[in-house]
């Protein structure tokens, strides 16, 4: 008798209309660096096509011994024949946001490369990261694709392929750096139009994760102001204090007439498979609202 087939992950988060606020993958510095060809369950220790697997896990571990978030990133549609080596560097602490950018000749350089972002040049535009790695999971391959698609034929510029960002039952999850604006199941939403909001510093907090910089009862915090008072500017509710009790986050965030107090509860969920190719169903954090009030 054949094994009934799982539904996917993306598909049951779907269905049990799981909070997407407050989970933003965490890291308030980035590298994102070129391999153009095909991806294994790993980008950078199992893509032997892309990259030597013993130069990508020292590459790995230099950039998590520094601190940083790593991930690869590709061209949307056809594959080049010769392959480039081009990196991105991001600083997403809010009020010292920077992207920088640059290429290398050989992948080795990428054990080189000034963590700093100093070897390269300030970027003109932002990076639009959509996560599209179908070797990781097969909604990021199937989602992720139709999204970056959408948003690379208006915005081929800034548009790229990433690997795993976390996250996959809200595929297709979006990445937009320097800002480190985590989105979720961006392939529902006008993708295309997410990044107009962006290109005029705003944002929708309905796809709206979090921001990687920030600690994920403050993303939560800001995502119940925004949705009270309808506020959509990236630069704003920027917070102020987190005290922290047993299941309980008290956030004070910066409003425009004076700080917000957002008192939240913090619970876990139910069991639940967080990714296609995972066994056994564990438990998520989530965030709900008591109160929000003046401080």
């Amino acid at each position: 008798m054949s094994t009934p087939k799982r539904i996917p992950c993306s598909d049951q988060s779907l269905a049990r209309a799981d909070p997407m606020y407050g989970t933003a993958s965490a890291g308030s510095k980035w590298v994102l660096l070129e391999l153009s060809g095909p991806w294994g369950p790993s980008a950078f220790l199992q893509s032997p096509t892309c990259i030597d697997p013993q130069l990508g896990r020292e590459v790995v571990r230099r950039i998590e011994k520094a601190g940083m978030r790593i991930a690869a990133i590709r061209r949307h549609g056809r594959r080049p024949e010769t392959p480039r080596w081009r990196w991105f560097i991001a600083h997403c602490d809010i009020g010292q946001e920077a992207l920088y950018r640059g290429e290398v000749d050989d992948p080795r350089a990428f054990l080189e490369l000034a963590l700093d972002g100093s070897d390269g040049e300030p970027s003109t535009g932002p990076l639009v990261a959509i996560c599209s790695h179908g070797k990781h999971d097969q909604c990021c391959a199937v989602r992720g694709r139709s999204a970056c698609r959408a948003i690379a034929a208006e915005y081929p510029e800034f548009t790229w392929e990433c690997s795993h960002l976390g996250g996959d039952r809200f595929a297709a999850t979006m990445l937009v750096l320097p800002e480190g604006l985590c989105y979720g199941r961006v392939d529902s939403a006008n993708s295309a139009e997410l990044v107009r909001l962006y290109l005029e510093r705003r944002l929708d907090h309905r796809y709206l994760r979090g921001r990687t910089s920030l600690p994920h009862a403050v993303q939560a915090a800001q995502h119940f102001v925004r949705e009270r008072f309808g506020d959509n500017r990236i630069d704003a509710l920027h917070p102020i204090d987190v005290e922290r009790s047993e299941h309980r986050v008290r956030v004070v965030l910066a409003g425009d007439t004076g700080p917000i107090e957002v008192i939240l509860h913090e619970e876990l969920s139910d069991p639940l498979l967080s990714q296609c190719h995972a066994q056994v169903p564990g438990r998520v954090r989530i965030f709900t609202l008591a109160s929000l009030s003046p401080a």
